[in-house]
């Protein structure tokens, strides 16, 4: 019996196809939870907006405040009562530092800007990054304030 082959071509360009098929689909729940106009559901966050809200939630949430996962969070909001001064940003820094590298393998960090508001009690915080998978150059703002 004779095996046939069938020549099939495929168009178009090669390395394109062979960079999407290799990206995988992130997604996320919106915590905000917005819902979608025609299904009434809520709509997910997917790809860097996924990786983006992640790192929001990690560097806004306290160690022992998830349960069954208490090493995970940065511990931010007990610096914020400390002085306002570069050994304070820097502890900042070291924690998201770490807390990135830990519980974020997804990205690369690249920078953090840190701009302190004593008069508003907060700090507003940049954070720049590489996504690995994407390979696209990302930014996420977040702006941690002590409440009295």
């Amino acid at each position: 019996m004779a095996l046939l082959s069938q020549d099939k071509t495929i168009s178009g360009d090669l390395k394109k196809a062979r960079i999407d098929s290799r990206k995988k689909t992130i997604t996320d729940i919106d915590l905000a939870l917005t819902l979608h106009p025609i299904r009434k559901d809520i709509i997910p966050l997917r790809d860097d907006n996924a990786i983006k809200n992640s790192i929001k939630n990690l560097l806004q949430t306290n160690r022992f405040e998830r349960p069954f996962q208490s090493s995970t969070g940065a511990d931010l909001r007990g610096l914020l009562f400390e002085p306002a001064d570069a050994i304070t940003k820097g502890l900042i820094k070291d924690q998201i530092k770490s807390t990135i590298k830990r519980f974020e393998p997804r990205v690369i960090l690249q920078n953090i800007l840190i701009e302190d508001e004593a008069d508003q009690n907060r700090y507003r915080i940049q954070l720049q990054f590489r996504i690995k998978e994407f390979d696209i150059d990302d930014s996420v703002e977040i702006v941690l304030r002590r409440l009295r």
